[in-house]
């Protein structure tokens, strides 16, 4: 069979070379042309563009770069209908795939979406869009399947959350050793920095997170390098003797970590999951941040708060996101009663996103789907 699957960020990449391999035990001669980054490529898949050339943040940024989303659109419609596959996957980056997916279904293709948009938080509009185009849905959040199915009805399966698997599976680094490798303190307790994956988010929130680090002499603040980024796009920001960074490698650091800070998005479930106690910093540009506040309808924005539906960690939002608020809220997770309230949610989160297997159970989905289509 042959699968063509889209993803278009670091988290998309991860889980979508996961799918690959899923996908691969149960179709030994599955053919996979990928839009996605190195992992993917890995996994099995044909790269045919990097996600790193596909990442635009915020409603400004996407404005501004329209003409080369254009052309990628119109690119990867030519590249589908020479490749001509069984099925298509769409894995999350809703601005893309649901116009590929709208174009896909008229072709006749097969169109299954691992991994929903999250219209849930915003532009609600789209189920349309979503029912009219999209054959199966494979959710991974829980209160996903009770959206689609018992608000809009629109059947969906939910094969539980894929970072439960990646986490579970990834080979660890010894502390000491971990410390070694990277040039860190053998002593100090480390508070991970996660400043996100784009460059408009770190250049946005790294400086900041960094502010913090003279008033806890006793720790050790390491940044978590994003792959998406050059090593020397970091350099500006380390003028401190104090601070590490290490690339390719945040689930080792997050398993050695006493504390985050963390930019909001799947890295603050990430962190949940490694039993860390996190702080949640978003900030936008100010134009993209008045129109996301004036369509986005949740209570919070970070997913650990989203599924508990009830705030476990601090989330600082824009003119909330100081120095001061840091300082504060970083505190109070270091130790006391409102670290140990974290970790005591922390366990009750990760039994809410329903156990392993998430890569598997939709790869068989993907699989039986490619095979009927097929006949």
């Amino acid at each position: 069979m042959k699968y063509y699957i889209i993803a278009g960020e670091a988290s998309g990449d991860l889980h979508g070379s996961n799918l690959i391999k899923a996908i691969k035990t149960k179709d030994s001669d599955a053919d996979i042309r990928c839009w996605g980054g190195d992992l993917m490529q890995q996994a099995g898949g044909t790269l045919v563009k990097h996600y790193k050339e596909m990442a635009f943040m915020g409603f400004f940024e996407v404005i501004a770069n329209i003409n080369q989303i254009f052309k990628n659109i119109a690119f990867c419609k030519e590249d589908i209908s020479q490749y001509n596959p069984d099925i298509i996957v769409f894995i999350d980056y809703s601005g893309f795939n649901l116009r590929i997916a709208a174009w896909a279904k008229e072709q006749g293709f097969p169109t299954h979406y691992y991994i929903s948009p999250q219209i849930w938080a915003s532009r609600e509009g789209r189920i349309k869009k979503i029912k009219r185009d999209i054959d199966a849905m494979h959710v991974i959040l829980p209160f996903e399947k009770d959206f689609y199915e018992n608000k809009h009805h629109f059947p969906v399966n939910f094969v539980g959350h894929p970072l439960i698997d990646a986490i579970g599976e990834l080979p660890r680094t010894a502390n000491e050793t971990f410390r070694d490798q990277n040039n860190l303190d053998g002593k100090k307790p480390i508070i991970a920095l996660l400043p996100g994956s784009r460059k408009q988010e770190v250049q946005k929130m790294l400086s900041l997170m960094l502010s913090v680090t003279k008033q806890y002499p006793e720790y050790q603040f390491v940044i978590a390098g994003a792959p998406s980024l050059e090593p020397d796009f970091y350099q500006p920001f380390l003028k401190s003797s104090q601070v590490g960074v290490v690339f390719n490698k945040t689930y080792d650091l997050l398993s050695i970590s006493h504390a985050a800070l963390v930019t909001s998005g799947t890295a603050t479930l990430e962190t949940a999951l490694f039993k860390v106690p996190q702080v949640v910093c978003y900030r936008a540009n100010w134009i993209s941040y008045q129109i996301a506040k004036r369509i986005i309808t949740l209570k919070f924005i970070s997913l650990v708060n989203l599924i508990m539906d009830k705030e476990v960690v601090k989330e600082l939002i824009q003119g909330d996101l100081n120095q001061q608020n840091l300082i504060k809220e970083l505190g109070l997770i270091l130790e006391g009663p409102h670290r140990e309230r974290q970790l005591e949610a922390y366990a009750s989160l990760e039994k809410k996103l329903g156990g392993g297997g998430a890569s598997e159970k939709a790869a068989a989905l993907v699989v039986a789907a490619a095979q009927d289509a097929s006949h």
